[in-house]
């Protein structure tokens, strides 16, 4: 009979651990930045779910492309409809692993992400540049980096290439939680 009970304990702690192994967020904050002569084109989406497994020290994150919002209704058609092309493309995806993940303390320092970047059905991989933190009860990231779109295929027609420049800036901002099933 302890041998009953000593196994079930184990099983319950393996279980409560097991679950703090991965941290989620279902509404990181991604945003985007065009800088140009005409018109500074800006974006926020608040609907990003990213995941972050502690004991591989990988890192998933989705976007819905079409909860990207913009200041002007006509740029977000545009958006949608002539470069991400959301109907085709909804998603744009990242996977990748968080280097040195085991070094990241309480206190906010620099870390890299290195994987793979999914837009407009084109993959590159990419290194970023990022400041973490990390507690029992969070995952913090936070940091930005430039995409160039004819990297992932995103053309800009030639009436407007002028406005619109060739490298986004794109930052981001997760609060991973532990994840409870």
């Amino acid at each position: 009979m302890k041998n009953i009970y000593t196994l079930f304990i184990c099983l319950f702690l393996a279980s409560f651990t097991n679950a703090q192994d991965k941290f989620l967020t279902k509404n990181g904050t991604i945003t985007f930045f065009s800088k140009s002569p005409m018109e500074n084109i800006e974006a926020e989406n608040n609907q990003v779910l990213s995941i972050v497994d502690t004991k591989t020290s990988q890192m998933a994150i989705s976007i819905l492309m079409k909860s990207f919002m913009f200041e002007k209704a006509l740029m977000q058609e545009h958006f949608n409809e002539n470069y991400v092309e959301s109907d085709k493309y909804p998603k744009a995806t990242f996977k990748g692993r968080i280097l040195s993940f085991d070094k990241i303390t309480s206190t906010e320092s620099a870390t890299k992400v290195k994987g793979e970047l999914t837009i407009h059905g084109k993959t590159k991989e990419i290194v970023i540049e990022a400041q973490a933190k990390r507690t029992d009860d969070a995952i913090v990231m936070s940091g930005s980096f430039f995409i160039d779109l004819a990297d992932f295929g995103i053309e800009i027609p030639s009436v407007v290439k002028n406005n619109i420049a060739k490298k986004i800036e794109v930052s981001f901002n997760f609060d991973h939680k532990p994840y409870k099933k």
